[in-house]
């Protein structure tokens, strides 16, 4: 028999939901009403009826403004940090003077150390450019560019890829764009011409700052249990995958700012227990966070938002806000907003994973991507305008994904989330992925339980694609007790049919939930 929800005996509308009306849902059951015949019964059903608390939160500051002051082993301003470092025991705390600290090499911390700085202190990988020549309508410098070095990582121009190159220009603290011939250069660009170590830009330097990033990171190495506090990390030559902060297991990373670094912000590899908290992680060339092999760590209360600067694939490599691989812990209470890929991205045998109250807004591609992982918790975030983003396999469809997308995994409940207003509501994929460290790659055992989906756009839909090598078992997923505002009829897809709403009910999902 189908099911509605009525609230006072008349169906719900959305103004009822915004109102938090109590819901009940009318049914036929086994009972008697006294005539020997079964009747109707009234029992009350738990639907969402309000956003979560996350869509009234406010983050807070971040950044070096919130740490707290240093006291220790003074690094001064020109000084070599590993020198420093070098003459003192394991667990030392070290205090980075006011001003701009050049780092000619990664730093390589001991168990235990402390790194501090404040407000006005700078960590940067690049170095002064001077000696510029002109050569036609360019200019030109030589005899900068670094010995050649392994290429790795997919571009959105995967012909030139030009995002391959860790090598950054600024002028006068302006990001340039990197194009891949002589002949593209124009004002705002510059062309790195390896074969002769040649260095071209179309703007007269004259008079300007310029410089180029070329220190590959500023902190880096196998210690564990460091603290890095109250420092702008910037303008370092990360390569694709690596980071201008790379952090071990135990480590501390409160209170920085990390921008303008070619290819990951903060990266924790093999980092069991790190924890990242209160930082602004903005503008890198790649992605804001990446987490690899690294259990139980906590990332919580960070602005992540504009990575990807240096033109990564939008769509589907590792670009955007937080990536996270073979790793488990807590993702909650962060902004990440605004980045040129995934907002939140959990792929590849992931675990024990919660993601919990984030606002996840106006990235480029999913709001939340959960990919071939295991048992993870998606709960009470707001997702809200993200999957716009146009390019390389860039699409509207529910297999481009949407504000939460579920690929191809097991164990997951998404529950309580406002999902609203992006390009697609929740995307649930069945895809052919092989074995895992847990088994086979399957979906199954998801639950979408409790959120409030808003549909606007007008060809956004919910629903769960499958691709012919593995079609969804009966009852791997489950929608209940979910609220949807839905503007037009069809909103739906299962089975590779586009469904309206009764039709949808029919097929077996959300049976109590409502729509309006």
């Amino acid at each position: 028999m189908r099911r509605r929800v009525i609230v006072g005996g008349v169906p719900l509308q959305w103004a009822a939901v915004a109102a938090g009306f109590a819901l009940l849902l009318s049914g036929c059951t086994s009972g008697d009403d006294g005539s020997g015949k079964a009747g109707p019964v009234t029992t009350t059903v738990t639907v969402p009826t309000e956003p979560p608390a996350a869509a009234a939160a406010v983050l807070g500051p971040t950044g070096p403004r919130t740490a707290k002051a240093c006291s220790g082993v003074e690094i001064a301003v020109g000084a070599d940090p590993q020198q420093v470092i070098d003459g003192h025991p394991a667990g030392t705390t070290y205090c980075f003077a006011k001003g701009l600290h050049r780092i000619g090499t990664p730093i390589v911390p001991r168990d235990g150390d402390r790194f501090g700085g404040g407000p006005e202190v700078v960590l940067t990988g690049s170095r002064a450019l001077t000696g510029w020549v002109r050569d036609g309508d360019r200019w030109v410098v030589r005899g900068v560019l670094p010995a050649a070095y392994p290429l790795k990582g997919q571009c959105e121009d995967n012909r030139a890829n030009p995002c391959q190159r860790g090598e950054q220009l600024f002028v006068d603290g302006k990001h340039l764009t990197r194009v891949m011939s002589l002949g593209e250069v124009k004002p705002g660009s510059f062309f790195g011409d390896y074969s002769i170590n040649a260095v071209y830009v179309g703007d007269d330097p004259s008079g300007h700052e310029v410089e180029m990033s070329r220190t590959t990171a500023a902190f880096t190495g196998r210690a564990e249990r460091v603290t890095v506090t109250g420092l702008t990390i910037e303008r370092f030559a990360s390569r694709p995958q690596g980071g201008a902060l790379e952090a071990g297991r135990g480590w501390r990373i409160t209170g920085n700012e990390v921008r303008w670094n070619h290819a990951v912000g903060v990266m924790l590899i093999e980092a069991d227990g790190a924890q990242v908290s209160r930082n602004t992680i903005a503008d890198n060339g790649q992605l804001g966070l990446g987490q690899y092999k690294s259990a139980d760590a906590r990332v919580t209360a960070n602005l992540v938002t504009r990575n990807n600067t240096d033109g990564f694939w939008i769509a589907d490599w590792e670009s955007g806000g937080i990536k996270s691989t073979r790793s488990s812990g807590e993702v909650s209470g962060n902004d990440i907003i605004g980045n040129r890929g995934v907002g939140l991205w959990s792929d590849i045998a992931e675990y024990d994973r919660r993601i919990s109250a984030n606002r996840i807004r106006d990235n480029a591609a999913d709001g939340i991507r959960y990919e071939i992982s295991y048992a993870g918790v998606i709960e009470k975030n707001v997702v809200e305008g993200n999957g716009f983003g146009t390019g390389r396999g860039s699409g509207g469809s529910l297999w481009d994904g949407g504000g939460i997308n579920v690929n191809t995994s097991a164990g997951v409940q998404v529950r309580g989330n406002l999902v609203k207003d992006n390009r697609n509501g929740i995307s649930i994929q069945s895809r052919t992925r092989g074995e895992g460290p847990r088994g086979r790659y399957v979906l199954s055992d998801v639950v979408v339980e409790g959120n409030l989906i808003v549909l606007n756009d007008a060809g956004s839909s919910t629903g769960v694609v499958e691709n012919k090598g593995s079609p969804t078992t009966s009852g791997a997923i489950t929608f209940r007790r979910n609220s949807y505002r839905l503007p037009g009829s069809t909103r739906f897809a299962y089975r590779g049919k586009s469904l309206t709403w009764p039709q949808w009910q029919e097929a077996g999902f959300d049976q109590d939930s409502v729509a309006s």
